[in-house]
């Protein structure tokens, strides 16, 4: 049997569609979106729209044009960031983020850009929205959070925290890597400023794809100028959504697939994909705290998270457990700081980090158990597998 259990990083497998769209894509269209007007080039035009309807709709935005689309949700989240805040600006954030975050945070810091307050979270990795209200200063103007944790799944309190927001004009910029195709977003209802999100994960599209809902009104600077395919006449870049934040030719190919996965999600209903990869957490949940030498961290309930389960065994090295589950067991996991080292402090795992399973909508309850078993065997509990 082979089981991936290293979706956080990177879906797989993904939907027959996907696989399709692109080989169309490649095959029958190929050409330049917005470029030219012949019908190559106009059926490129239309895949473009249509992923952007898609994402639009599953997320249910007021307005297509309200979705950006850049090369991954780390790309949407600079761009946002450093296209937003200016000199004397005061941002909040969680010490539950991935670099994606605390990276051009922390840089942006160092150069004498911002302030920068890190909230504390919980050793479960949950944050209490009443700290935001209280860290919040007369020049803050930015809140910058994830939806979900990559290293434990932890949902955040995001529709809370925009609500004292949106009362004292901060903005808000959520990082909806992990949640996005995983359970329900609604930007309306969650009434976020920016929302961030990644192709290749829960919205089961290529890697290179991704990007952002766009508050109408939130003007973000962008950081590189070029060709539109509109307006073309001008040597200024245009100051409209999406065509201000999309210079250069779009990866047409990428967003065919995104658009095929998340047809598929919205196909499948998030809702009941939310559910089995709870069904199969719950079970996973159990079957390691069957052993009294594994740690799981993260809040110990599927209604509380994404299907992330980040465990240690005591006494045994997490690099050495997750090669002998690719070695021997053909499970493919991930091991370490999962690019949140703020986070496994939070938790209590720096700097060893953990061992990380990652569910899907694709897997099974007979892979959990094998998995289960797996480790098992490997700390000792069991003679086989």
């Amino acid at each position: 049997m082979e089981v991936y259990f290293d979706n956080p990083a990177t879906s797989w497998p993904k939907p027959e569609a996907v696989y399709q769209a692109v080989d169309r894509f490649l095959r029958e269209v190929g050409a330049n979106p917005g470029r030219s007007g012949h019908r190559r080039s106009l059926a490129a035009g239309r895949i473009v729209y249509e992923a952007r309807e898609a994402v639009a709709e599953l997320m249910h935005a007021p307005d297509p044009a309200a979705i950006v689309f850049t090369l991954n949700v780390t790309d949407s989240l600079n761009l946002a960031m450093k296209g937003i805040l200016k000199p004397g600006d005061h941002v909040i954030t969680t010490s539950m983020e991935h670099n994606s975050v605390m990276r051009p945070l922390t840089a942006l810091r160092n150069k004498g850009v911002i302030e920068l307050t890190e909230l504390p979270c919980s050793p479960a990795g949950e944050l209490d929205p009443a700290a935001v209200g209280k860290a919040m200063q007369g020049n803050t103007r930015m809140i910058v959070m994830s939806h979900a944790s990559n290293v434990v799944g932890t949902i955040q309190p995001v529709q809370a925290v925009a609500a004292l927001a949106r009362e004292r004009g901060v903005l808000t910029l959520i990082d909806g890597a992990q949640s996005a195709g995983s359970i329900p977003v609604d930007v309306r209802e969650l009434d976020v400023d920016i929302y961030a999100f990644t192709g290749h994960k829960g919205l089961l599209g290529p890697q290179g794809t991704g990007g952002m809902y766009i508050r109408e009104g939130i003007a973000i600077e962008p950081w590189r100028e070029g060709g539109t395919g509109s307006r073309s006449e001008e040597d200024l870049q245009p100051d409209f959504l999406p065509d201000s934040l999309e210079a250069g030719t779009a990866n047409t190919v990428g967003l065919a697939g995104l658009a095929a996965g998340v047809r598929y999600v919205r196909a499948e209903g998030v809702e009941k994909i939310q559910a089995h990869e709870q069904n199969l957490f719950g079970r996973l949940l159990d079957g390691m705290r069957q052993y009294e030498s594994v740690i799981v961290y993260g809040p110990h309930d599927p209604k509380k998270a994404t299907p992330v389960l980040s465990f240690n065994v005591a006494g045994m090295d997490g690099a050495e457990i997750g090669f002998r589950l690719d070695r021997d067991y053909n499970i493919a996991c991930r091991t370490g700081l999962h690019c949140a080292p703020h986070a496994h402090k939070t938790i209590g795992s720096f700097p060893e980090g953990t061992v990380r399973f990652g569910l899907s909508h694709f897997n099974t309850l007979e892979e959990v158990d094998y998995v289960v078993s797996a480790v098992g065997a490997i700390i000792g509990k069991t003679n086989r597998c």
